[in-house]
This record gives structure tokens, C-alpha cells and sequence, in this order.
């Protein structure tokens, strides 16, 4: 077996588990705690990802993938057939975030250019209707209190409702940012996973690219963080003009008339910036 210096499979984890130890800690999960919900990663992948289509998955095979016993794998297949069965069969968005993507694409809530226009809190084509049409049971003042706590809706000098970003963002430890965390974790890693094993199944590999320099001058920092943020921002909302339309629940003006098979897709950006360590190596030369 190949040592943790030699492994570049072993190096590329332990640089996603470092951070990933960082938020576990300050959430309060022990180790036990995340080696159980490891377990059950590795048996949900293990029964659904790699199967034989013609046969029934096996606790013995799953085992002998996982390097689990037959008797782990049966306790972390029967929590995860309780987990599926009290899952929802939709995956659940964010309602505050549908509440906002409905008042940026949805007409009856823009101005003749096509801008988010500013909403009286009740009444027909107000804030009160967005909110019913686009976040199911949740009670518009709810809805306002979290949007102007971060800081997406303020209230203008006549009351009205004003749209000052055009994305919800939560913050901190929130259950929301820790649901974006998992997601975004996710997708990324899924499509590295697309692109690394691509050329054996001859698929179309999917954009990945990252910009990385690593002899920058602290100086410039504040104006690099300002301008990647603006640029990024405007990206994602050109993407946005462009992919939000075709979503079913914005064309059919929230009304959840939807039928037919459904792809989740998109694009992630995120920022980077860590101190660079001495190459302890090299000083030694």
C-alpha cells in the first residue's frame, strides 16, 4: 500500500478533510459522529452506484466493497431506507432564494425593462403574493424578516418593498449556508468525479476551471477581493437572465403545475485566498 506522502488520491483528501475538520469541530461533531455518517456514504454508494443492473445489491458484496461487516452494512441500509422514506421525493429549495428568483423572472413582478420592480407589503401583485406563489406555507413576514436580515430587501421612504441584491445569500453556521455548503461540496466533487472517470465512458466532460496565482502582493487584495466579486457576481446574473426562465416553477408563475422528468443543473463560482506556506524543502537548499 502506497504511504499518505506517495498517494495522490491520499494527498487530495486530506487537503478536503483539513477544512471540512475546521467546520466539524466548530459544529460541535466528534469524529465518532462523522465516521458513522462516513459508513453510510460508503454503503449508499456502494448499493446504488455500483450495482450489476441484473442483479439485487447485496449486504455481502456491499461489505466486501466497503471493507464494512455484513452486519454494519445492514444497520447503515436500514437507517438509510428510513432516511429515504421520510424524504421528501423533490429535493426541497430553499424557499427565501425561490421567493427572490420568482421576483427577478417573474413579469407580473417587473417593470417594462424587466426589473424587479418595488412591492407594497399586501394587496394584489404585492409582496404578500410573491411570497405565496413562490414559498408554499411560509408567512410573508417571515419571509421579509430573513431577506432584510441579510440584507436582499429594504424598506424604501414610501414603505415599499425594494429588491437590493438579486441572490439570497444566508450567513454564518445558519442551517441554510450549512445546506449550501453540503450541496455545493457536493456538486463540485461530482464533477470532478465525472471528469476523472469521463474518458473511460467516453462522456462529454463538464466545465471545471480554476484561476490560481500564488506570488500576489498582500497589498492588492482588498481591490482583487472587490473587483472578483463584482465580476463574479455579474456572471452568474447573466447565466441567471439566461437559464431562470426555463425553470418550470418560474414559468409556470409559481403555480407548481409541473410534470415530466426535471434536470438540476448550474454553475458554481466561489473565492479563494490562503497565506502561502515556505517550501521548507527548498529553504533548505
Amino acid at each position: 500500500m502506497k504511504s499518505f506522502n506517495t498517494n495522490p488520491l491520499h494527498r487530495a483528501l486530506y487537503r478536503i478533510l483539513r477544512p471540512m475538520a475546521r467546520l466539524l469541530l466548530r459544529n460541535g461533531i466528534p469524529f465518532a459522529e462523522f465516521a458513522e455518517l462516513v459508513k453510510r456514504a460508503y454503503v449508499d454508494a456502494a448499493m446504488e452506484d455500483f450495482t450489476d443492473q441484473r442483479k439485487k445489491p447485496t449486504d455481502s458484496r456491499a461489505a466486501v466493497m466497503t471493507g464494512l461487516t455484513r452486519k454494519e452494512v445492514k444497520k447503515q441500509r436500514e437507517i438509510l431506507a428510513g432516511e429515504h422514506q421520510g424524504a421528501p421525493g423533490k429535493r426541497q429549495e430553499n424557499r427565501a432564494s425561490r421567493v427572490v428568483s420568482g421576483w427577478v423572472h417573474d413579469p407580473a413582478f417587473q417593470n417594462s425593462e424587466g426589473q424587479p420592480v418595488a412591492l407594497p407589503f399586501d394587496g394584489p401583485l404585492s409582496f404578500s403574493e410573491l411570497v405565496r406563489r413562490y414559498s408554499g406555507d411560509m408567512t410573508p413576514r417571515a419571509v421579509l424578516e430573513e431577506l432584510q436580515r441579510v440584507g436582499v430587501v429594504a424598506v424604501g421612504d414610501a414603505g415599499e418593498l425594494v429588491l437590493r441584491q438579486r441572490a439570497y445569500v444566508p450567513a454564518g453556521d445558519s442551517e441554510e449556508m450549512l445546506q449550501i455548503f453540503g450541496e455545493d461540496v457536493s456538486d463540485l466533487i461530482a464533477t470532478i468525479d465525472h471528469n476523472l472517470v469521463g474518458s473511460e465512458h467516453n462522456s462529454q466532460p463538464l466545465f471545471q476551471r480554476t484561476l490560481v496565482y500564488n506570488n500576489i502582493p498582500p497589498e492588492i487584495m482588498a481591490r482583487w477581493r472587490k473587483y472578483a466579486a463584482q465580476q463574479s457576481q455579474t456572471m452568474l446574473e447573466q447565466l441567471d437572465r439566461w437559464l431562470g426562465p426555463h425553470d418550470r416553477d418560474i414559468a409556470s408563475h409559481g403555480t407548481g403545475k409541473v410534470t415530466g422528468d426535471s434536470v438540476r443543473t448550474g454553475v458554481g463560482v466561489f473565492y479563494f485566498e490562503d497565506p502561502l506556506q515556505p517550501d521548507i524543502e527548498r529553504e533548505r537548499n
